[in-house]
């Protein structure tokens, strides 16, 4: 026996049923890719907030690279002005010391020493002279032992010479030049 459908409405059902099945189906895939395109969009309007912050940032961190660059700068000019200004203040406490040096020298030298040459590097004191006898020599070192302002007497050399009908010892000493004052000028600066 063949089928006859007697209720066209079942078809009809199904054709709606199909019919509404696609609507869904292609409103579910539109609002998918909506729903996608709107993820991308705000993803990608928070990357690019972000790449601003991160432009920004860079700004800023050049301009403090530049201020640190000048405030580094501005240290060492200090540091080279501070220096200058402590050899200054050295060169203005050590005048008078060389009028003190050449004093001592005068008041330490005993009768029958006579001074060729006095050289100073730093507060070292080269001494060349002549003497009458090597026990003259050892008297100027005491005496220079005795000194506020000479310490720490070295002998170097004393070759004794027929000059003539005289003999003298030709001397080297080294010592070293000493403030007496110098505490109380640090304690007063």
């Amino acid at each position: 026996m063949p089928r006859i459908n007697l209720l066209p409405w079942r078809e009809e059902l199904r054709k709606e049923r199909q019919r509404n099945f696609a609507v869904a189906a292609a409103g579910a895939v539109l609002l998918a890719i909506g729903g996608i395109v709107l993820a991308k969009n705000l993803v990608q309007n928070k990357i690019e907030y972000q790449e601003a912050r991160n432009d920004l940032l860079q700004q800023e961190i050049t301009t403090l690279e530049q201020q640190i660059g000048e405030i580094n700068e501005l240290e060492e000019r200090k540091a080279r002005l501070l220096q200058r200004m402590q050899v200054i203040e050295k060169l203005q406490r050590s005048r008078p010391e060389i009028v003190h040096l050449f004093d001592e020298l005068a008041r330490t030298i005993p009768d029958g020493v006579y001074l060729e040459a006095v050289t100073q590097q730093g507060d070292r004191v080269t001494i060349k002279g002549k003497a009458q006898s090597s026990t003259r020599v050892s008297a100027y070192m005491r005496n220079i032992d005795s000194s506020s302002w000479l310490t720490d007497p070295g002998l170097d050399v004393v070759e004794t010479r027929d000059q003539g009908s005289t003999r003298l010892s030709e001397f080297t000493i080294f010592a070293e030049q000493d403030n007496p004052n110098a505490d109380d000028e640090e304690d007063g600066a």
